[in-house]
């Protein structure tokens, strides 16, 4: 038995090839986005200091504690420049990966359209879908060696029909990461169609090459407008907590909340402990993982060079256009493991 709701929900291809690499230790993995790069120090030791207290062993309170809503707070503060009140706007997710279904489900309603960058995450994708949405796609294309946004086709893209704009900034799979002039075009476009922006902020701070880090909340009239996801999976490296959060205004966040409820319940009491050791560590942690992504980055591409691969602007993925060799990409996942190194085909990605 299956629910028509799933008749265009693709799997992400990644579970496939991990299955298909199996225990072998001579291959190579990098068919998902996982990182042998340590957490901040400290963060161990609060998660394994909160194992036992009856506190942190609680299903309340179901939106996330407070000291961690504080501590999101003054991160989003530092980063963005807007102050969201702790208590009233900031939700705890289970990850960001509920926090996306949540946010959804408590802002769009069936048959409403929401724009998305292609290629973009497939579970960014699928959510959509669950969630009764439409998604449509705004193009992504190499400009000098990098990604960049067609803000023609972006204009295009949206209808009487759209609700929302559901980027990311770094982009993934791409690495795109969205310049001053990109955010304006995107947040008029917000502001002229009266639309809402849902921003998965998770690689924000995941930039290569000096970038700069801006935050479309920053902008004139975009504070409730935008509903940011955030989570310490990628930027802290801690893939296993599952903790992010949902922020927006009193409203929006309440909203979200309420859905939160049904569907995550509450974060691990535990884990939150380690996202605020996370979230309150010392910034040039992530300095230096950057400096060490960006290194690895610069390593791909001279190993790939003569191939047709996308320098990628941040985050933890970059792509090589198999297609453009001849090959389609689950052939060319299927060659590459045959020689030791695992990579998930992105057909499924936009």
């Amino acid at each position: 038995m299956r629910a028509r709701r799933l008749q265009d929900v693709t799997g992400f291809g990644i579970d496939k090839v991990a299955t298909a690499a199996g225990d072998d230790p001579d291959i190579l993995r990098m068919e998902n986005l996982d990182t042998d790069i340590a957490p901040p120090p400290g963060v161990v030791e609060a998660t394994r200091e909160a194992i036992g207290p009856r506190e942190y062993n609680s299903w309340l309170p179901f939106s996330g504690r407070s000291d961690l809503k504080e501590a999101v707070a003054d991160h989003v503060e530092r980063r963005s420049g807007v102050r969201y009140d702790p208590y009233s706007e900031i939700v705890i997710t289970t990850s960001d990966g509920t926090g996306m279904l949540d946010a959804l489900l408590a802002t769009t309603d069936p048959g409403d359209e929401i724009i998305l960058t292609d290629p973009t995450y497939a579970g960014v994708i699928n959510r959509v879908r669950l969630a009764g949405g439409v998604p449509r796609f705004a193009t992504c294309l190499p400009v000098d060696g990098h990604w960049r946004i067609d803000l023609d086709s972006l204009r295009d893209a949206v209808t009487d029909q759209t609700r929302a704009l559901f980027l990311q900034n770094a982009t993934f799979p791409t690495g795109m990461v969205f310049n001053e002039e990109e955010w304006e075009a995107i947040t008029t476009l917000v502001l002229e169609r009266d639309l809402h922006l849902i921003y998965w902020s998770f690689m924000e701070g995941v930039l290569f090459d000096d970038r700069p880090l801006i935050h479309p909340a920053s902008f004139e009239g975009m504070r409730d407008r935008t509903i940011t996801l955030g989570a310490v999976t990628i930027e802290y490296r801690m893939i296993g907590w599952r903790i992010g959060w949902a922020i927006g205004n009193a409203d929006t966040a309440d909203a979200i909340g309420m859905v939160h409820i049904y569907n995550g319940l509450v974060a691990s009491g535990f884990s939150q402990a380690g996202a605020i050791a996370a979230l309150r560590s010392d910034p040039d942690d992530l300095t230096r993982a950057v400096s060490e992504l960006q290194r690895r980055r610069d390593v791909v591409m001279e190993e790939l060079e003569g191939l047709p691969a996308v320098s990628a602007s941040g985050g933890w993925a970059l792509l090589l256009d198999t297609e453009a060799m001849g090959i389609a990409p689950p052939e060319a996942s299927q060659r590459l493991l045959e020689q030791k190194v695992a990579a998930t085909p992105m057909t499924a990605w936009g």
